[in-house]
């Protein structure tokens, strides 16, 4: 029997609050979007409830903690030696006495993932680590992934499956660490070149216009994903699709064409019985829940039609590579 009969879609969501800008924007330029997470974490759920969505939260560790005191009592020794020290979090960590708890910590609202079955906890790394950075070497991301189980099994009980790399930074060299600590998975970059992992050095603004525009004109493809074609590599590489952009305001009249791009793509998926996977960040919604969740609802809305029509099916992470590995 072919386990690969109908296409799947896929939700992953990279959790971070502030420790995911720190070295982006000013904590008083993004605290809007960072106040808003709240709402949104909480809107998220009861929408992936009413369409049956199963999804994927990649969460830093340093989120599970209740404050600044408990985190620092929970750091590894063995810490990344970014050459490029705004990167480095523990100098940040070092240089405050106190931090936002709002803004640097979410330990109730994983409590509140963790109340739907169908929600994933996985891993965005202890630290948010980069793991293309110059300075940064293997051993440290070891005891980076190593910390970010044990935490994370503190505090919900459960193992780690699933990674999601910090700025899409995958690095095939680190891959190994994955399998010796038991990670499954992981979510990959789509294959066009304006898709390449880098390092924020290589990240040119070249590729970041096209990716821009493949936002709303088709230009990389579908990037749609067979799942035979996922079978042959340990962990499983499940790549990405598309980011979903935050709706803007000055692109406003163009909303409705990044939709139909996301809408045609999905459609191709579920035709073609393949993976479409949508990924995002909570804090990206967080400056107009209103306006983004509207988006996201028509998204969900045509899902609905797919499932109905195609037998679309909503897989988070670890379901869709426990799937593939029946498979094999």
């Amino acid at each position: 029997m072919n386990k690969f009969e109908k296409g799947i879609f896929t939700i992953s969501l990279d959790f971070e609050l502030y420790w995911g800008m720190r070295d982006k924007k000013n904590l008083e330029d993004y605290l809007d979007n960072l106040l808003g997470v709240n709402t949104v974490v909480n809107e998220l759920l009861d929408a992936f409830r009413e369409y049956n969505i199963h999804t994927t939260w990649a969460i830093v560790g340093f989120l599970f903690f209740d404050d600044m005191e408990d985190l620092k009592n929970n750091l590894p020794s063995n810490q990344p030696n970014y050459r490029n020290t705004k990167l480095n979090p523990y100098i940040y960590i070092d240089e405050n006495s106190k931090l936002d708890n709002r803004c640097h910590f979410a330990p109730l609202l994983i409590d509140r993932i963790m109340q739907y079955s169908d929600q994933e906890i996985a891993t965005h790394t202890f630290s948010h680590y980069y793991c293309l950075e110059s300075g940064q070497v293997k051993d440290e991301f070891y005891s980076d992934i190593n910390q970010a189980i044990k935490i994370t099994k503190r505090r919900t009980g459960n193992n780690v499956y699933s990674l999601v790399f910090p700025r899409n930074q995958w690095n095939k060299d680190y891959l190994s660490v994955l399998r010796e600590l038991g990670i499954a998975c992981y979510r990959g970059n789509p294959k066009s070149w304006i898709y390449n992992a880098v390092n924020e050095e290589g990240n040119l603004f070249r590729a970041r216009a096209i990716r821009l525009l493949d936002a709303y004109v088709n230009i990389s493809g579908h990037n749609t994903y067979s799942l035979h074609d996922l079978m042959s590599s340990e962990p499983l590489n499940i790549p990405s699709s598309r980011f979903l952009r935050p709706i803007s305001n000055k692109l406003s009249i163009f909303e409705i064409v990044r939709l139909n791009r996301i809408l045609k793509s999905m459609t191709h998926a579920a035709k073609n019985k393949q993976l479409f996977h949508l990924w995002w960040h909570p804090h990206n919604f967080g400056g107009d829940v209103s306006g983004n969740m509207i988006f996201l609802r028509k998204i969900f809305e045509h899902y609905k039609k797919l499932n109905h029509k195609y037998d679309m099916c909503s897989l988070n992470m670890k379901e869709l590579s426990n799937l593939i590995k029946s498979a094999k």
